[in-house]
């Protein structure tokens, strides 16, 4: 992001909290989007931190309850499919409505075509 927006602000005799909120914040919105979008997916599908913190079987996350689908001898596998496909439902979801933001993201970001093809900005 520019740092001439700030200082075009500034000159124009705004505070910082209204250019965070009016300038900054709005182009930025699609990246903090994206990001919180990540961390929701790589925290829904964490396996190992969950096992290792929550004792009560009530508490599992859909990726423990996945889990116990699959026993010592013999696995319910139709239920487990059916299980991994309704915990499939929300991500979907959830991407399906940031997907204008990931768009957005890369055209706001200010990379043309040719820059791309000769490996990044100048």
């Amino acid at each position: 992001m520019p740092k001439s927006l700030d200082e075009a602000a500034l000159v124009d005799g705004e505070g910082y909290f209204y250019i965070f909120t009016h300038v900054i914040f709005p182009l930025s919105k699609s990246a903090v989007i994206v990001v919180a979008l990540f961390q929701f997916l790589s925290v829904s599908n964490d396996f190992l931190g969950p096992l290792v913190y929550i004792n009560k079987e009530s508490k599992f996350t859909l990726a423990l309850g996945l889990q116990q689908f699959i026993g010592y001898y013999t696995a319910q596998w139709e239920l487990l499919m059916a299980a991994a496909t309704m915990v499939l439902v929300p991500p979907i979801m959830l991407f399906m409505s940031g997907q204008k933001y990931f768009i957005k993201g890369i055209a706001v970001s200010g990379l043309k075509d040719s820059d791309i093809s000769k490996g990044g900005t100048q």
